[in-house]
């Protein structure tokens, strides 16, 4: 048998620093556990951030505005810190290694936060005039959650990444096998989150907060047990020195060329002469005709080279001056996530606060926390996953020839269109409440007689649109990604949600400014009743569109990334 059919052609090694055998590491057999342990890790995230606006409202006594700009404060940070872990993965550590230590912060979080809910002195003191929560126990409490957000730095982008590295892009069986894998990833995350916006919310509001951050905690550390028990099957990818050294020196090189002409034959541009690149992990990467100012970097002058050496703050390969144009290419694409976040963030902070004021009964008895009615986005993405995969797919291909069925660009194209209606829909039912409490003079009533199970067409087109545009944006930044700077890029496509958070916390500080001047309530006051949280909702519907149409003109000026001979 073949060295190439026995071993990975992309570079990935196992455990042991010996090169991937196919038959014993990699594909799905691995992908299991990185899945399994995916599925905790959310599960654990999801425990937390879906009540959390909750929790801050009972037990720290905050407003809706402070509680709802802590959530999406928090949220953003969870979302701004994979870059740091991304650049140690890629960098230094690799992602196995990334994986392994970040765990630990994020364990340490969730135990710091479960006692502050639960130890006598760590959590407030209530009566039946509210809780009272001291300045140490609240600090106590976020500097648990700030841990966590630390934690989950090191874990989100790299996992995502760890698991598409388990197939190798060389051989054409694994690469089909791939393309499943961000569909079922996306699944077991919402599995998770389906455990937690159900039976974990409603253990909070039940039977104690103590006990529903103390449930994470625990499938954290089962999460963590399982990944580190199948090592061996783990393909690994070596880290490819620091990616951001290499975007500045091109950048350096080329503004110190910017007087030298490039040649019409872009053959003549340096790179190394072997088939395999100089960069760790990575292929040579085909020259492209955009983005020419950057080729200076790699335009070769006797001034390039002291005592035999080539300095690299001088001249740079074509790869290394791709992989920075690529960065730039993906950065407009990037952008475009930031509006829908903003819209997906709505379900943890105003979609509670709405159904908060509606009637929570299924049944005399049984009453449905607001907060759990994010399972039903849930339910939508476990629904639409595998629809996509195993029936959109297929009957897409046959009209549009591609393998994936729509390309990435439209697939997030679809999924931007369907949060315009998702923000529409929740407008539409905020006028029609309000003029129940209207009509009926229901202004000072906690909840009006209408079900909060009208919510559910607006939760289920959020997860509609999340298939199509998180899911795309995952593939799209893990495949269009240079080699060496994958987890880089995917802790890229995560800041849009990072962004979208700190959008909406911006949006709310704006609106909030403007709307109670002169003494008004404004949109979004404690009772919303007296508001008009219907203005917001049309406000992000009209964010959406304005986005998706700068979106179509940026899709269609993107160039797919062109890598080219093995790794090294």
């Amino acid at each position: 048998m073949a060295a190439d059919d026995i071993y990975t052609q992309d570079g990935t090694v196992d455990i042991n620093k010996n090169p991937a055998d196919k038959r014993k590491t990699g594909n799905w057999k691995a992908c299991r556990f990185i899945l399994a342990t995916e599925c905790c890790e959310r599960l654990a995230y999801y425990g937390m951030s879906t009540n959390l606006v909750n929790y801050l409202q009972q037990r720290l006594n905050q407003g809706n505005v402070t509680a709802s700009n802590n959530v999406t404060n928090w949220s953003g940070t969870c979302y701004i810190t994979p870059l740091i872990g991304a650049f140690l993965a890629d960098a230094y550590l690799g992602r196995y290694w990334t994986i392994a230590s970040f765990s630990i912060i994020y364990i340490f979080g969730m135990t710091l936060l479960t006692l502050s809910a639960s130890v006598h002195g760590l959590e407030p003191s209530c009566d039946k005039n509210g809780c009272h929560p001291t300045t140490t126990q609240s600090a106590v409490c976020f500097v648990a959650l700030y841990m966590i957000a630390l934690g989950t730095g090191g874990i989100k982008p790299c996992v995502s990444s760890f698991g598409a590295d388990q197939f190798d892009e060389t051989d054409e069986m694994e690469r089909k096998r791939k393309i499943s894998f961000f569909n079922w990833f996306y699944f077991s995350i919402n599995i998770g989150a389906l455990i937690a916006s159900s039976v974990l919310v409603w253990i909070q509001m039940n039977v104690g907060w103590g006990w529903g951050f103390g449930i994470p905690a625990v499938a954290m550390a089962i999460a963590v047990v399982s990944f580190f028990s199948v090592s061996r099957l783990y393909r690994i990818q070596k880290p490819g020195g620091s990616p951001l050294s290499r975007i500045f020196q091109v950048i350096v090189a080329s503004f110190g060329k910017h007087n030298v002409e490039v040649p019409a034959d872009k053959s003549l541009l340096y790179e190394t002469a072997d088939e395999e690149c100089n960069i760790k992990g990575s292929r040579k990467l085909e020259h492209t005709d955009k983005l020419r100012f950057f080729d200076k970097a790699a335009v070769e002058i006797q001034s390039d080279h002291i005592k035999g050496f080539t300095n690299p703050w001088r001249l740079c390969t074509v790869t290394q001056v791709e992989e920075l144009k690529i960065i730039i290419r993906l950065l407009p694409i990037w952008a475009s996530g930031i509006v829908f976040s903003t819209v997906y963030s709505q379900m943890s902070t105003m979609f509670v606060l709405q159904g908060n004021t509606m009637d929570q009964h299924m049944g005399p008895r049984f009453k449905i926390p607001s907060a759990s009615l994010s399972l039903f986005d849930t339910l939508s993405v476990i629904f639409w996953a595998p629809v996509y995969d195993q029936i959109i797919v297929p009957y897409a291909r046959r009209f549009t020839g591609n393998e994936r069925g729509f390309t990435q660009l439209q697939r997030m194209g679809i999924g931007l269109v369907i949060s315009i209606f998702s923000m529409v829909t929740a407008g539409v039912l905020e006028v029609v409440r309000l003029k129940i409490v209207k009509r009926n003079n229901y202004y000072d009533l906690e909840y009006i007689p209408m079900s909060i199970f009208w919510q559910v067409p607006q939760y289920f087109l959020i997860g509609c649109a999340e298939v199509f545009t998180f899911i795309g944006q995952l593939e799209f930044f893990y495949d269009q990604a240079p080699d060496a700077m994958r987890s880089l890029c995917s802790a890229l496509s995560l800041t849009t949600v990072a962004l979208g958070n700190y959008l909406s916390t911006l949006l709310v500080i704006i609106v909030t400014k403007i709307t109670t001047k002169n003494g008004k309530l404004g949109w979004i006051p404690d009772n919303l009743n007296r508001g008009h949280l219907d203005y917001f909702y049309w406000l992000l519907a009209i964010l959406s569109l304005l986005n998706f149409l700068v979106y179509l003109f940026l899709a269609k000026w993107y160039t797919y990334k062109k890598a080219t001979g093995p790794s090294h």
